[in-house]
């Protein structure tokens, strides 16, 4: 029996999300990526609510390649936003990717702007 990828990873992220839930106090750090573009957001599960995002697709990213700078970049935009909403620390929701390359420098990025993960 053959599987998609992408079934596979959507798999493995319903996997990590039944242990990992963001709360007021620490939200999630949730990581999408595409080909093209990287996502993350700042996600109080409790409320059912965005507190940051940013993304590779926004206006001053949107030309630069998809590569490790640009997902760093992501991070520190990300860390920044978060900080002015209020959030210090966060659990890191991985989406059901490996942990390296982008969504490695991505956290590494985050954490060096302040934020924990």
């Amino acid at each position: 029996m053959s599987k998609s990828r992408a079934t596979a990873r959507r798999r493995r992220h319903f996997r990590v999300r039944k242990k990992i839930r963001g709360t007021a106090a620490r939200p999630r750090l949730a990581v999408y990526k595409s080909n093209r573009y990287i996502y993350a957001q700042v996600i109080d599960d409790d409320q059912s609510a965005t507190l940051a995002a940013a993304t590779s697709h926004e206006k001053k990213l949107r030309k630069k390649a998809l590569n490790k700078e640009t997902a760093a970049e992501v991070g520190k935009l990300l860390a920044e936003r978060a900080k002015a909403a209020g959030v210090e620390e966060v659990v890191f929701d991985r989406g059901g990717f490996p942990y390296h390359g982008r969504l490695k420098a991505l956290a590494d990025a985050a954490r060096e702007s302040g934020l924990k993960l």
